[in-house]
């Protein structure tokens, strides 16, 4: 695979509503591997087709148990609150305070374009709402509390 250049804010591609994915294609398989080789070589823990130009409905998440790849994510149930820093690979070195539901319920289809569906809570929950943000052309910026800071790379800390 192949990494690919990730879109910065400003960028008029991060404010645009995404198309479905109607069928697995050898170019849909690529952009998921793709990403996925872009988000970890970026040290991310979610990547959405927008970040990478492609305004289609496929976002890619770790947060350390795996890849999950969502194609068409529908966000089906919330609840509960949590509050922290939330950054972004399209914001790079920033990081601000932003309020989402504690746990999420996803509906997607995988890679192999089966329906499935996805629950986390915590820094999962936050992930998998953060890539739908980008796919409905959202940024954390539009929702986060008070000033963006600095972030100070693990090595720096």
């Amino acid at each position: 695979m192949a990494l690919r250049t990730i879109r910065t804010q400003g960028d008029e591609v991060l404010t645009k509503v995404c198309r479905p994915v109607e069928r697995m294609t050898p170019r849909i398989e690529m952009l998921i591997g793709d990403m996925l080789d872009t988000m970890y070589h970026e040290d991310g823990v979610g990547l959405a087709a927008p970040q990478v130009g492609v305004l289609r409905r496929v976002a890619v998440v770790d947060v350390g148990d795996g890849p999950i790849v969502l194609i068409n994510p529908v966000v089906v149930e919330t609840s509960g609150s949590q509050t922290g820093d939330e950054g972004c690979l399209s914001l790079p070195g920033k990081a601000g305070t932003v309020t989402r539901p504690n746990y999420a319920k996803i509906r997607a289809m995988d890679s192999d374009m089966k329906e499935r569906e996805v629950e986390g809570t915590e820094l999962l929950a936050r992930a998998l709402l953060h890539e739908i943000d980008h796919l409905d052309g959202h940024m954390y910026t539009e929702i986060v509390e008070g000033p963006l800071h600095d972030v100070v790379p693990d090595e720096e800390a």
